[in-house]
């Protein structure tokens, strides 16, 4: 069974390099305070996918939440899982679809919003 581990999310390959960097061993894509990451994504009406979106971290008590902001307002919130399974909705009523990639990536699907993010996959 495929475990796809977004804890692990990896954005090293959009231009971090501080110390602060995610490690192989599962940080997240970006700390506190850090510029948030470009992200391909195909809001709702759109064409196709582009490099307009972002995603920050935001850590929590209740856990890692992922902030997928659009290129012209709005946004949405991914809350990672602890089992390892992936990402879910943090709220509203919408959930969240995930398609793996064939290049360790995920595309997440959400309200006819859809975001692509790197992710380490990891089979158990």
């Amino acid at each position: 069974m495929r475990s796809i581990a977004l804890a692990a999310l990896l954005l090293a390959g959009c231009g971090q390099t501080d110390a602060s960097a995610p490690a192989a061993n599962g940080a997240a894509p970006t700390a506190p305070g850090e510029a948030a990451q470009g992200i391909e994504c195909r809001p709702a009406g759109a064409a196709g996918f582009a490099r307009a979106c972002t995603v920050e971290r935001d850590d929590r008590p209740e856990g890692r939440v992922l902030i997928l902001r659009k290129p012209y307002g709005g946004f949405r919130r991914l809350r990672l899982t602890n089992d390892g399974t992936g990402v879910v909705a943090a709220d509203g009523a919408e959930r969240a679809t995930v398609t793996l990639l064939p290049d360790s990536r995920i595309e997440v699907e959400i309200g006819g919003d859809r975001f692509r993010l790197p992710a380490r996959i990891r089979v158990r």
